[in-house]
C-alpha cells in the first residue's frame, strides 16, 4: 500500500543517512594507500519528493493573502501528504466557525462535532472512512479555524508526521495572512481618521469663517433694523454683503426697492397667473429658492406673504453664504413690514371708525373734529364710492387691496366695509375707468363693480349719498355690461326709480304691459320678458341680441312674433315700444326679475 511504502521509504532514507560518509566492509585493509572512492548518493525516494513538495507549498502557502484562498489550497494539498481527504475546513470570523465552500461535506453531525471540541483537536466520524481527524489551525492569535481530513486506512507515523506539518503551515500561514489583514485594516483606519481629522479641521474652519459671517450679517441687520430704513436700507445692506443686485417686490410682484446695476427700465409688468405660481412654489421650500436668474426669498411675517426679496445672481454665483444673508435681510425685511402694517392698521382702523359713523349720520363738530386727527379734509365736496367684485369677500384683505388701488390713482379717500362691499369716502370724483383698472390689476380678474354717488357737499348728506351709490351699483349688476363704473348722476331714469318709493304704482304698471307675458312664462317655463328686455338692451338689433341670448336670429323672430300675438301690443309703435322698455326696466330693476 501507500501508506506501507511511504514508511519504508522514509526508513530507507533513515539507514542510507547513517551509513553517509563510510566505507565499504574490507576496503580499508586492501587499500589504505588508495584514494578512497566516494559513495553513490542514494535515489530520490518518494518520501523526499513529499517533503520537498510540501516545502514548495509551504511557500506557496505564504504568498497567498487570503485566508479563504490558503484554507482551499490547504484542502487541496491533502492528498499529496497521505491517503487522505479533505471532508471541511472551517475558519473563524467573528468568533464563529464558518464553513469553508470547498469541503466535499457539511453533514450536521460533522459541524456540530467540530463545534464541540471548542478549539481542540479531536476525532471525527465520516461513514466510509476508517480513520477521521478535526485538526485545528491555530497560532499565537488562538484557532484560527478547522480541518476535516478522513484516510482510506489508517495513517503510518511519517503520514501523520507529513499532515501535522501541513497543518502546522496552514496556519502559519493564515496567522500571517491575518496579520497582514489586520495592518491593512489598521493602515485603512488609520487613513480613514486620518481624513476624518482632515474633515473635521477643515469643518471647524469653515464653522469659524461662518461664524464670523453670521456676526458681520447680524451686525448689520441690527443697523438696518435700528435706523428704520425700510425696504431701501435692506436692499442697500444685502447689496453690500453679496456684491449682488437686491430687490424688493410686493406680493404681486411690482417693485418697490433696487439697489445695485442693472434695474431694467421701466420695469416688467408683472404677470398674476405667474406671480402666484411663482409664489406658491418658493412657499413649498425652506429657506430661499432659485428661479431662473433670481434667489428669491419670501418676506413673511406669521406665515403671511408680504412681498419677495430676491438677490440677481444671472452667473449663479452665489455660496452658501450669499444664501445666508439672504434669508436674514428676509428676516429683518419681515419685521420691519410687519411693523409699518401694523401702523397701517391702527390708521386704518381710525379711518374706518369714522368713516362708520359718517354713513350712519354723526354730528359736524365731531366729524370734523376726528377728520383732522387722522389726517382728512372733510370740508372738500365727497363722492361715496361702494366697491364690490364677485370673486372677493368684503374681508380684510380685500379692503387693503381696495386701498392700495385707491392711493394708486391718486384718491385720498376714508375707507370702511360692509359685508358685500368696500366703502370709500373720496374727496374727489373718480375717474371713469382709473379705479376699476386699479382693482383688475391688483385683483388679477375684470369681474367686478364700483357704484359713485352724487358730489357731497356736507357731513349730513353723507348717509344719503351713500344710497345713490348702492343704486348705482345695483343698477350696474342688472345692465348688459355688469362689470365697470356706474355714476348716480349719470343713471337717467333710473335716478327716478328708486328703491324704497312706493312700488304699488310701478307693479301697475308693469301688470298692465307685461302681464301677460309673465303670466305665459310662468306657466310654460319661457323667457318671453327676458326676450325683450334683452331685445331693448341691444337697440333692437336682431343679431346682436340673438347672440346675447345664444339662440338663432330666426328663434329670436319666432319669439318676437309670439310676444307680439300674447301682448297685443305693437314693437313698430313708438308709444307701444316706449312703455313696453320701460316696464322691462322697472320689472328688472325695481321688481327684481331675472337678468
Amino acid at each position: 500500500m501507500a501508506s506501507s511504502r511511504a514508511h519504508n521509504l522514509y526508513r530507507l532514507y533513515g539507514r542510507y543517512s547513517d551509513r553517509e560518509g563510510s566505507l565499504p566492509r574490507g576496503s580499508a585493509g586492501r587499500h589504505s594507500t588508495a584514494v578512497r572512492r566516494q559513495p553513490r548518493p542514494p535515489a530520490p525516494s518518494p518520501a523526499d519528493h513529499a517533503l520537498h513538495e510540501l516545502i514548495a507549498f509551504s511557500r506557496t502557502l505564504f504568498d497567498t493573502p487570503d485566508e479563504g484562498e490558503i484554507l482551499r489550497l490547504a484542502m487541496d494539498h491533502i492528498a499529496g501528504a497521505g491517503p487522505y481527504s479533505a471532508e471541511a475546513g472551517y475558519l473563524k470570523v467573528d468568533g464563529d466557525l464558518v464553513p469553508s465552500p470547498s469541503g466535499q461535506i457539511h453533514a450536521p453531525a460533522v459541524d456540530r462535532r467540530v463545534r464541540e471540541l471548542a478549539g481542540q483537536d479531536g476525532n471525527v466520524t465520516v461513514p466510509g472512512r476508517p480513520w477521521g481527524r478535526a485538526l485545528g489551525l491555530r497560532g499565537l492569535e488562538g484557532l484560527h479555524g478547522y480541518l476535516v481530513v478522513t484516510s482510506r486506512s489508517r495513517p503510518t507515523e511519517a503520514e501523520r508526521t507529513l499532515l501535522a506539518t501541513l497543518v502546522q503551515h496552514t496556519a502559519a500561514a493564515l496567522s500571517v495572512a491575518f496579520a497582514h489583514r489586520r495592518r491593512r485594516e489598521d493602515a485603512l483606519e488609520l487613513r480613514r481618521l486620518r481624513d476624518e481629522r482632515t474633515a473635521l479641521q477643515r469643518q471647524l474652519i469653515s464653522v469659524v469663517a461662518e461664524l464670523g459671517y453670521q456676526r458681520a450679517v447680524h451686525a448689520l441687520m441690527a443697523d438696518v433694523a435700528a435706523s428704520s430704513g425700510g425696504e431701501e436700507a435692506v436692499t442697500r445692506a444685502l447689496h453690500r454683503l453679496t456684491g449682488l443686485p437686491a430687490l424688493v417686490e410686493d406680493r404681486f410682484g411690482r417693485l418697490r426697492s433696487w439697489t445695485g446695476p442693472g434695474r431694467p427700465d421701466p420695469y416688467p409688468e408683472p404677470d398674476p397667473v405667474r406671480q402666484d405660481e411663482m409664489l406658491h412654489a418658493v412657499a413649498k421650500k425652506v429657506g430661499p429658492v432659485r428661479i431662473k436668474d433670481r434667489l428669491i426669498a419670501l418676506v413673511r411675517p406669521h406665515g403671511e406673504i408680504l412681498g419677495v426679496l430676491a438677490l440677481v445672481d444671472a452667473r449663479e454665483e452665489a455660496d452658501e453664504h450669499t444664501v445666508l444673508a439672504l434669508g436674514h435681510a428676509a428676516t429683518s425685511l419681515a419685521l420691519e413690514l410687519a411693523h409699518l402694517r401694523n401702523l397701517a392698521e391702527v390708521e386704518l382702523r381710525l379711518h374706518r371708525e369714522l368713516a362708520d359713523d359718517l354713513l350712519a349720520g354723526t354730528d359736524e363738530a365731531s366729524a370734523y373734529a376726528r377728520s383732522e386727527a387722522v389726517g382728512h379734509d372733510l370740508h372738500r365736496s365727497h363722492y361715496i364710492v361702494v366697491v364690490q367684485w364677485s370673486n372677493r369677500t368684503a374681508d380684510v384683505a380685500f379692503a387693503q387691496t381696495v386701498s392700495r388701488a385707491a392711493s394708486a390713482v391718486g384718491m385720498r379717500s376714508l375707507l370702511t366695509r360692509r359685508s358685500d362691499h368696500v366703502v370709500l369716502i373720496a374727496d374727489d370724483r373718480p375717474h371713469a375707468r382709473a379705479l376699476y383698472e386699479a382693482l383688475a390689476r391688483e385683483t388679477g380678474t375684470r369681474s367686478g363693480t364700483i357704484g359713485v354717488s352724487a358730489p357731497c357737499d356736507s357731513v349730513d348728506d353723507i348717509p344719503r349719498r351713500y344710497q345713490e351709490a348702492q343704486r348705482a351699483l345695483e343698477v350696474r349688476h342688472h345692465c348688459r355690461e355688469r362689470y365697470g363704473t356706474s355714476f348716480f348722476d349719470e343713471l337717467g331714469l333710473y335716478r327716478i326709480l328708486e328703491p324704497g318709493s312706493d312700488y304699488r304704482e310701478l307693479e301697475t304698471f308693469v301688470q298692465e304691459w307685461l302681464g301677460q307675458l309673465i303670466d305665459y312664462d310662468s306657466r310654460h317655463h319661457a323667457t318671453m320678458v327676458e326676450t325683450l328686455s334683452r331685445y331693448f338692451d341691444c337697440g333692437g338689433n336682431y343679431d346682436e341680441t340673438a347672440e346675447s341670448l345664444a339662440i338663432h336670429r330666426s328663434t329670436l323672430r319666432y319669439r318676437l312674433q309670439r310676444i307680439r300675438d300674447i301682448s297685443g301690443n305693437d314693437l313698430a309703435n313708438v308709444e307701444d315700444r316706449l312703455n313696453l322698455q320701460v316696464a322691462t326696466r322697472v320689472w328688472k330693476i325695481v321688481l327684481g326679475g331675472p337678468g
